[in-house]
């Protein structure tokens, strides 16, 4: 779920994966974007949208200004084409804060998913199940969540420099 949500902040280079939260009105149903077009990267600063029915492009540049992702769609009848400007100081420390904040929220998911499996774990011990039992799969739990923990710090750490790279 970090990386799906990391994928689509811009890190400078065009990226299709930049408009996965955009959704389009398609007959009355809110569709993503990537079921009702053609997504590519010609070029590292352009990405191409090439829409299945000519009809859906007013509704497709519709929802990308609408998801407020700062991008200008411009159309020329076929295709929509979105330029992506180059990430300024400022934007790219503000994007790094919300790459450590989406982790931080990452952890605190993979805390609560512990606190759980231990508050059941505690359960069982009063249902019955020996305390060695208990500590094994409390130490087991602890093991997983510390391995998560690492993959969300490595997760983490290769979006800020994919981010601060020039």
């Amino acid at each position: 779920h970090l990386e799906l949500e990391l994928g689509s902040l811009r890190a400078g280079k065009a990226n299709p994966r930049m408009l996965d939260t955009v959704t389009v009105d398609y007959y009355g149903n809110q569709t993503p974007l990537n079921q009702v077009a053609n997504i590519g990267t010609p070029d590292p600063k352009t990405i191409a949208i090439q829409p299945w029915e000519k009809t859906m492009i007013e509704p497709i540049e519709r929802a990308i200004i609408n998801a407020n992702l700062g991008f200008a769609p411009m159309n020329n009848g076929e295709l929509i084409r979105i330029s992506i400007p180059a990430l300024t100081e400022e934007r790219r420390k503000t994007l790094v804060k919300q790459v450590h904040m989406e982790g931080e929220n990452a952890r605190i998911s993979i805390r609560s998913a512990r606190k759980d499996a231990n508050d059941e774990i505690k359960q069982l011990e009063k249902d019955g199940l020996s305390e060695d039992a208990s500590k094994t799969a409390s130490d087991e739990i602890q093991k997983v969540t510390d391995s998560y923990g690492e993959k969300i710090d490595q997760v983490v750490k290769a979006k800020e420099e994919d981010i601060m790279k020039i």
